[in-house]
């Protein structure tokens, strides 16, 4: 290799290294790397979420089911289509919640599952319709979006069985719980937990690797905790975590 063309190639190493150095430089600062994780809920939230997330440049992971919103239609509905439009052009990442956001409760015989829905009716699922019910918010988010779901899954109430995980596996998916310390309490009475407890309790006890759990709208907390995303980014963050989506596989 000539002198000049060896002369060349290094300076292109350089510049290309310390570019890389520029973009990912708040990630070699990070003490620590935490996964925040959002389940549909009613979508009242979803807009002042989107907007914390994009003011601190955080990257998330939604878990997305069809569930009833305040405006009266279903989070997948193509009236929502904008909202996940814009999420997918942020470069979150994305996981199946369930369709119908029921709770698999037990396994019967043959590899079925009870499956008790939000009605408080009770179905028996194979493994052919859990597959169905974790491909079908896969197939309407492609839809609505041209991007498939990512291969993750999170069973509503975090609430799984043996036979659901091995079915869920076979079809693809994997299943994603959260830390004891990243649950943020947004779904729990707000009269015996206050936003301000919960936010100091999250603070002083999550640690590097957690996955943090919260949901873009509660219909039973009066005091929404989704504000308090802001403050515990920030607090998160001056201790020196730094922020990813979960992987997909």
């Amino acid at each position: 290799m000539s002198p000049v063309r060896s002369a060349l190639r290094t300076a292109l190493t350089v510049i290309l290294g310390t570019a890389a150095g520029f973009a990912h430089g708040a990630d070699t600062a990070c003490k620590g790397t935490l996964y925040l994780t959002l389940d549909t809920g009613n979508m009242r939230h979803a807009e002042a979420i989107a907007e914390i997330l994009a003011r601190h440049q955080v990257k998330a992971s939604f878990f997305v089911a069809q569930e009833k919103t305040l405006r009266g239609d279903m989070s997948l509905d193509p009236s929502w289509a904008d909202y996940w439009k814009a999420r997918v052009a942020e470069g979150h990442t994305f996981g199946s919640h369930t369709w119908r956001h029921g709770s698999f409760r037990k396994d019967e015989a043959g590899g079925k599952v009870v499956y008790r829905l939000m009605d408080g009716s009770q179905t028996l699922l194979d493994a052919a319709g859990i597959c169905t019910e974790l491909k079908k918010p896969d197939v309407r988010f492609a839809e609505l979006t041209g991007r498939p779901l990512d291969s993750l899954w999170r069973a509503p109430g975090g609430r799984t069985t043996p036979n659901t995980l091995r079915a869920a596996e076979a079809c693809g998916y994997r299943h994603t719980a959260w830390a004891s310390a990243g649950f943020l309490g947004d779904e729990l009475p707000s009269e015996a937990f206050p936003n301000e407890v919960l936010l100091k309790r999250a603070l002083a006890n999550i640690r590097d690797g957690d996955i943090l759990m919260a949901h873009l709208g509660i219909w039973s907390r009066k005091d929404p905790f989704a504000p308090m995303l802001d403050p515990l980014i920030r607090g998160l963050k001056a201790q020196g975590f730094c922020f990813a989506p979960l992987p997909a596989r």
